[in-house]
Formats: structure tokens, C-alpha cells, sequence
């Protein structure tokens, strides 16, 4: 079951998914549960980054009409492995500082293979890491790693609270896509405190309150890929069936 400010976020992410279609060449769709996985695991994990491995489900395309209405006007139909189908399972296979995460640990590898294959020496398609109060915005480290990956890699930058040692770090120059929505002001003391109060748009069960959420999804030669979530049926959340389309 998929938090309900998490939905709202999804949703919100979605209609932004939609209005900027035209700056993408593909889409990957992802289930609610399944990103709702990855941002636990974000923050039960910390301080470390992790590295998450992705398959798709081969019985689960995307649907038509969803794969229709998040096109835009260019579109390259094989330009990664596992294209037009929805995400399956995703699994952590690491975890560590920013240097360490984008390898595999040894366990993970074969002595016959491990040289050819690379750091990202794996089974699965997609690859997915995390930003610890930080941007999603792919680092050297990250673009490098992109090599090795068959489908698409993907960056998941979380801002929280309380922040142990990991203060935000904001400055990164980038595109960024967010998952946000309006949050009501509530009135608050004047104090130093309260003016530099952040919005909570929903708590963790390991009690962390989350601030923001960035999510993107990049090809290795360096082209944006167009993420949509989508239900256990494979429908976008906020989707009306009998409009075929988002509901504004």
C-alpha cells in the first residue's frame, strides 16, 4: 500500500512527466510500490549511498494509450534494453560512500567475466543510486558508471530530516525534477527557527521527515529519459480512464 502523500507527489510528478514530454526521446514506467521501496531503503540506509538493480516485467508492457500520451514529438524506440516495459523488482546490491557505491561488491561477480562486464558486473537492467540530502544530479562518477548499464541509470536525491552528517548540499549546477506539491503554510512563531522552517511533505518509518524529493532517469549517452508511475495495473496515478488522460 503506497502512502498517500507519496500518491500525490506521483501524481504531481506525472503532470509534469506529461507537460515536458517533448524533451524526451523514451519513458520507463514505474510502479508506486516500487518507488515507494527505493525511498525507504534511501534513508534506512543512511548515511551510506545505495545502489539499486532493476528488471522489467517481460508480461508487462506499457500500455498503448499511456505510452501514447507521454510521447513526444521525437521518439527513439530502441534506444535502451528493457524499453516499453514496466519495472519489476528492484533490489539493493550495494552500499557506501559516493566513490564505492556504483561498483559491485565481489560477491556479485565472477572471476570469468568480472574484467569484461565492469564495475556494474550484474544481472539487472536498470540501475538506480541514491543522493543523501543532495541533488539528483549525475556527478563524473555517475555519467562513467551509465557506461556499463544496459537499460537506463537513475538518481534519487532525498533532503531530510533530522540531518545527522549529512547537511544538504545544494550546490550543484543542473537540471533538477522534483516531486512536489503545494504544502499550506501554517503559521508559525517569529523566530530564527521558524523562518527557515522547511515544508514536510511526508515522514519515513524510520521517523525521518522528508523535505524534498528528486528523482531523474538519463541514458549512457547522456539523454534524458521521461519517467512515469504507474498503479499495479499499469495506469499512470492520476489517471482517468474514462478521459484517457490525467485529470488537471
Amino acid at each position: 500500500m503506497v502512502e498517500a502523500w507519496l500518491v500525490e507527489l506521483m501524481t504531481a510528478y506525472n503532470r509534469d512527466s506529461r507537460s515536458q514530454r517533448d524533451g524526451y526521446l523514451a519513458q520507463l514506467h514505474m510502479p508506486g510500490e516500487v518507488f515507494q521501496s527505493l525511498v525507504w531503503w534511501g534513508l534506512q540506509s543512511l548515511p551510506d549511498e545505495i545502489l539499486v538493480g532493476m528488471d522489467v516485467n517481460p508480461e508487462q508492457p506499457h500500455r498503448q494509450d499511456v505510452e501514447a500520451y507521454f510521447e513526444g514529438d521525437e521518439v527513439h524506440e530502441r534506444l535502451f534494453q528493457g524499453q516499453g516495459y514496466v519495472v519489476k523488482e528492484a533490489r539493493i546490491v550495494n552500499r557506501g560512500d559516493s566513490y564505492s557505491v556504483h561498483h559491485l561488491p565481489e560477491d556479485w561477480t565472477d572471476d570469468m567475466f568480472s574484467a569484461d562486464r565492469g564495475s556494474r558486473a550484474g544481472r539487472f537492467t536498470h540501475w538506480l543510486h541514491t543522493h543523501p540530502n543532495a541533488p539528483a544530479i549525475p556527478s563524473g562518477a555517475d555519467a562513467d558508471a551509465a557506461q556499463e548499464t544496459p537499460g537506463i541509470d537513475m538518481i534519487l536525491g532525498l533532503r531530510f530530516t533530522p540531518e545527522g552528517p549529512l547537511p544538504w548540499f545544494d550546490d550543484v549546477e543542473g537540471t533538477r525534477r522534483k516531486l512536489s506539491v503545494e504544502v499550506e503554510a501554517k503559521p508559525r512563531k517569529r523566530s530564527f527557527f521558524a523562518r527557515h522552517a522547511l515544508p514536510i511533505l511526508g515522514r519515513a518509518p524510520t521517523g525521518h521527515a522528508i523535505h524534498e524529493i528528486q528523482l531523474i532517469g538519463f541514458h549512457k549517452s547522456g539523454v534524458g529519459v521521461n519517467i512515469v508511475f504507474v498503479d499495479e495495473e499499469g495506469y499512470p496515478f492520476g489517471w482517468d480512464r474514462q478521459t484517457a488522460q490525467l485529470v488537471a
